[in-house]
């Protein structure tokens, strides 16, 4: 495992393991991946500890998870997290999915806005009617006032009152010290008593702070360099993909001679001043 906060993080919205989730990879970054993916979160799976374990060098490993980050389960980058004081710090990550993702799909997660997929149809179908944990505090009610018992008619009607309740940050005991604190006597219409109660004593909706989003930043796989996200396709940054420069890339005028002269004064300025810092050390 690696230090507290670091080492592999999976991300939300992958499919269920199947026997067939890399077998569009080579052999060789399809072992990887499956031994990746079963490690749990926060496993250390830099290429100095991979290599302890796995039958490859540090240098096949390097290339096989920058081809894993270019077929879109990997990614490598930087996390702001809120500390307990107020502040903040950033912490290095190493995103993992299972699910082959798309530079876009990336991009959209390093915003922390990641769309969900939808559900299968298996998953979207009607589980079996249970009773809500509004409808068996009503249930059980009269054990605790046994003048307020309750048919399983009216705990199924005064169930999503006490569910407001719920969803308003109230506890069973809150709900209960409600309901049966100063009954009158007799009680006549138990359901009415408590319709009344659950309207009449409903508290305020808590004041919720919006979550922040994340702050993320990705890192090129090969050189470390953090960029946006369109800029770093596949996981690498232009220069490590092998393009040029806009500002080369168009221009093959060759430097003037003072240009030259220039760059060069500045080279041996910086090395005698080198040389200086090392003999006053």
């Amino acid at each position: 495992m690696a230090n507290p906060g670091y080492g592999k993080r999976s991300v939300p919205g992958q499919r269920p393991r199947t026997n067939h989730d890399f077998a569009h990879l080579p052999a060789r970054e399809a072992a990887i991946a499956s031994y990746l993916d079963r490690l749990p979160d926060g496993a250390d799976i830099s290429v100095k500890t991979l290599a302890k374990v796995l039958p490859y060098g540090q240098c096949a490993l390097g290339t096989a998870l920058n081809r894993l980050q270019k077929a879109g389960h990997l990614r490598r980058g930087r996390e702001r997290l809120e500390t307990d004081s107020g502040g903040s710090r950033w912490i290095t990550r190493s995103w993992w999915s299972r699910t082959a993702r798309d530079d876009g799909w990336w991009a959209t997660f390093a915003r922390g806005d990641v769309p969900q997929p939808e559900p299968p149809p298996a998953a979207r179908a009607s589980p079996a009617p249970t009773r809500s944990r509004a409808h068996i505090l009503l249930a059980a009610l009269g054990r605790t006032a046994p003048v307020l018992s309750l048919s399983a008619a009216d705990c199924a009607e005064l169930a999503p009152l006490v569910a407001e309740w719920f969803a308003r940050g109230a506890t069973d005991e809150a709900v209960l010290h409600a309901l049966t604190a100063g009954l009158p006597s007799p009680v006549h219409h138990p359901a009415a008593l408590v319709r009344s109660r659950l309207t009449s004593k409903l508290p305020p909706e808590p004041v919720r702070q919006p979550p922040r989003p994340p702050r993320r930043i990705l890192e090129c796989a090969e050189c470390g360099v953090p960029g946006r996200p369109e800029a770093l396709p596949g996981g690498l940054c232009r220069a490590c993909r092998g393009a040029l420069p806009s500002d080369q890339a168009h221009s093959n005028a060759p430097l003037s001679p003072s240009a030259i002269h220039s760059y060069a004064a500045e080279m041996r300025a910086a090395i005698s001043q080198g040389r200086r810092e090392r003999a006053s050390v």
